[in-house]
Parts: structure tokens; C-alpha cells; sequence
């Protein structure tokens, strides 16, 4: 298994508020700042989204606007930030999908446009993807693997787990941040490996 970045010293006090980093800096911000805040993101995007078969795209929407404004510039205040996004982010949809008329939807087929289905060139990179994805798990410990698979894969709430693995919270909760900071410093660090060949 990939070693992990001690991040919480050097990183802490390199990732100053208002100041532009390296992409690594910013990962390391990401996992350390916004990644712990994934249960109540969750939360508040099920709360507020009647369609809950898209929280989890709108999950990654969110973490991907943030993402992309800390590459900029890392916000003073990372849980704010991160709930003002997903607020705007959640009034966006709203706007599109009131914007769309019904009768605009019944004549899409009329209008003979091919279907929206996945290239092969796509479907290779979807597949290259979740390889990657199955050799990070495959690097995690048996019990953490385990405890992320439940979590991200069967959508188990923390509670459900440790009944399940017959373990405490705390223990799923240490084992759920040690497995995402794994799979995110091996997944991240294969793509710039990848980038600078």
C-alpha cells in the first residue's frame, strides 16, 4: 500500500487561505478539509433534492467545483465554502429543470437526434477508470476495503456498519478516512504519474 503524506503540519501551514498551490497541495487540502465533510454534504444535498437517485452525481458535482476553485485559490473557510457551492449548485438545477417545458420533452423523439449513448473511446476510459479503482481497493486493508466498499458502494450509513463488521463507530469512522485517503493518493498520484510520462 502507497504511504500516506503526513499533510497535517507541512501541509497545514503551507495551504494558507487566499493563496495559490500546487496541485498536490490542493489534493492534500481536499482530503484533509473537505473529504471529512462528506456526511453532512450528504445530508444537506438529501435534505434539499427531491431526486435522490442523483445525490451522489450531485455529490461529485460539488466536490468538483470546490476542487477546481481551490486550484485557484484555497478558501479561508473550507465548510462554508463548501455549502455555499452546493446551495448555488442545487439552485442551478433548479433553474434548468424549470427552464425545460414539458411539451419541449415530448417532441425531443420528433426531433431525430441520436441517442446520447457512450463512445467507445469512453466506454475504454470508463473501463481503464474502473480498473484503477478495483487495484486502489485491492491495495486497502481487508477491514478498511471493507468498510469503504459498504459505505461508497452499498450507500451503509456508519451506525449500519459497525453493526455489520461487528465494530465501533469511531472505528468505522477511522477506517472510512484512512480507506479515502488511500484510494485518493493512489488514484491521484497514478494520474500525474501518467501526465508527466
Amino acid at each position: 500500500m502507497a504511504e500516506i503524506p503526513d499533510t497535517s503540519r507541512d501541509g497545514a501551514e503551507r495551504c494558507l487561505p487566499g493563496v495559490a498551490m500546487t496541485p498536490p497541495e490542493v489534493r492534500a487540502w481536499f482530503v484533509r478539509e473537505v473529504l471529512p465533510l462528506e456526511a453532512v454534504l450528504m445530508q444537506f444535498l438529501r435534505r434539499n433534492w427531491r431526486n435522490k437517485a442523483e445525490i451522489a452525481d450531485l455529490r461529485q458535482d460539488v466536490y468538483v467545483r470546490v476542487f477546481e476553485a481551490a486550484r485557484q485559490e484555497i478558501p479561508r473557510y473550507t465548510k462554508p465554502f463548501l455549502f455555499t457551492t452546493a446551495r448555488n449548485l442545487l439552485i442551478n438545477r433548479m433553474r434548468q429543470a424549470q427552464i425545460v417545458s414539458i411539451e419541449a420533452v415530448a417532441d425531443l423523439e420528433s426531433l431525430n437526434i441520436a441517442k446520447d449513448e457512450p463512445g467507445p473511446d469512453r466506454s475504454l476510459i470508463a473501463r481503464e477508470d474502473l480498473r484503477r479503482l478495483q487495484a486502489a481497493l485491492d491495495h486497502l486493508p481487508p477491514r478498511c476495503r471493507e468498510a469503504v466498499i459498504l459505505r461508497q458502494v452499498d450507500g451503509l450509513s456508519r451506525q449500519e456498519i459497525a453493526a455489520r463488521m461487528g465494530i465501533a463507530e469511531k472505528t468505522v469512522k477511522r477506517h472510512l478516512a484512512d480507506g479515502v485517503r488511500a484510494l485518493a493518493d493512489h488514484l491521484y498520484s497514478d494520474v500525474s504519474a501518467r501526465t508527466k510520462s
